[in-house]
């Protein structure tokens, strides 16, 4: 991802276009095909120390390029940046770079994905309680839980894949858009030279509608895994101590108190993910500009898109190392549900008597009263309700206990397996189709 948001980087992709146009405009007839291609066998990427020399006369980057790349072309350098202006070139670049970045962070999400859906399949049946407000709710399994970040995830790819194709244009259509010194049919064999397509409609610049969504996507990639770190964090709470970080030997979670096993890594993915948030602020803000073009948006750029990019593929990586190696305390788990006096059965209790011909608001306010005395009490909640003469009267043997059957609450868990296993599927044919694209 450095590579591809370096200054090597840009100017080799800068060239990259330079020399698609030139070699449209040589198949047009417009340029003598001999001089495109001695232009496209001398020409080398510039290196950034050259350009940079050259813009402190110029004062104009892509200028400074040009100049550079110019001085080792002989005569038929004359037709290098030919019919062009400065964003047909940036613009049409930054496609291409996008295009290899969205690749990267594709592939950073299947990591994620396999990691989860791994560990989603292992603990399948760790039992743990579901907690709504923090509070405790209802049984649930630790894998139903990774589960779901395995759906969330796969919809962050195909929100990305389609942000990504959105981006997959180019565009040299000249100062205002109407190719003035151009030609469309320039445009468009140089864009399929690059695999990209024309812009239908351009300013001076590909409209940022495009990299408004696509840096929006982004954060929404980083917002899915802030959501996910932040429940590792809050799982790792003392109070809680379901799961834990991987601690490597030797290292030191405190400068001072040398008992601490911090989840710094989790806490990284959350402070990166504000990062990426900003940068799709900056996307919106960059969308509006003056006429056909003013230059508000290119220094934004040139900090957000390279650092959205970076950050994100950062935390994609660390999350699926954190994910892979997450120490998982499925006794601790356990012993947490209960920590409750089993208040999470709660629901069940409503509902049976409700099938048994309660009201639905005498029933709540039977199995409130007891569930509260067995909380302020700390003492098991099924006792309090099976030592209420008004639920007795209600509930024959058989239907009590089938409302607290831990069993019997998470039976359908198995539907969330099978759905996730389609998911496994869809994902097993796409990797395979890519494999023969």
């Amino acid at each position: 991802m450095t590579r591809v948001w370096s200054e090597e980087g840009k100017l080799a992709r800068w060239l990259e276009v330079e020399l698609a146009a030139l070699d449209a405009w040589a198949e047009v007839g417009a340029v003598p095909r001999e001089a495109a291609a001695e232009v496209r066998e001398r020409a080398v990427p510039p290196t950034p120390e050259r350009v940079a020399e050259v813009e402190e006369r110029t004062q104009h980057d892509l200028a400074a390029f040009v100049d550079a790349v110019a001085e080792g072309l002989g005569p038929s350098g004359r037709w290098f940046h030919y019919g062009l202006t400065s964003s047909d070139v940036l613009d049409t670049a930054t496609a291409l770079q996008v295009r290899e970045a969205g690749a990267l962070v594709i592939d950073g999400i299947e990591r994620a994905l396999t990691a989860v859906i791994r560990r989603a399949e292992e603990h399948r049946e760790t039992v743990m309680v579901g907690r709504t407000h923090g509070i405790h709710a209802e049984p649930i399994t630790f894998g139903a839980k990774l589960a779901g970040w395995a759906f969330e995830l796969e919809r962050d790819r195909g929100r990305l894949t389609r942000a990504l194709e959105g981006m997959r244009v180019g565009k040299l259509a000249g100062a205002v858009g109407t190719y003035g010194g151009g030609d469309p049919e320039v445009e468009r064999t140089a864009c399929e030279r690059l695999g990209l397509v024309p812009e239908p409609v351009a300013t001076q610049v590909v409209p940022r509608d495009r990299h408004a969504e696509l840096l929006s996507v982004l954060a929404l990639v980083g917002a899915s895994l802030e959501r996910f770190a932040t429940e590792i964090r809050h799982l790792a709470r003392t109070e809680l101590r379901e799961v834990q970080e991987p601690f490597g030997s030797g290292q030191k979670g405190s400068s001072a108190m040398p008992h601490k096993r911090n989840p710094v890594v989790a806490e990284r993915i959350c402070g990166l993910a504000r990062i990426v948030r900003a940068a799709a602020a900056v996307g919106l803000e960059n969308v509006a500009l003056w006429h056909e073009r003013d230059i508000s948006h290119s220094s934004a750029e040139r900090v957000v898109l390279p650092d959205a990019f970076l950050a994100l593929d950062y935390m994609l990586d660390r999350f699926a190392w954190l994910v892979d190696g997450l120490v998982v305390d499925a006794a601790r788990m356990r012993r947490n549900l209960e920590a409750s006096h089993g208040l999470v059965f709660s629901q069940r209790v409503l509902l049976a008597l409700v099938a048994a011909g309660v009201s639905r608001d005498e029933a709540y306010r039977l199995v409130q009263r007891n569930a509260l005395a067995a909380w302020d009490e700390e003492r098991d909640f099924r006792e309090f309700a099976a030592a209420d003469p008004e639920i007795a009267a209600r509930l024959d043997a058989d239907a009590f206990a089938e409302a607290f059957d831990l069993h019997d609450a998470l039976r359908h868990v198995d539907v969330l397996f099978e759905r996730l296993g389609a998911l496994e599927e869809r994902i097993a044919e796409r990797r395979e189709e890519a494999v023969h694209a």
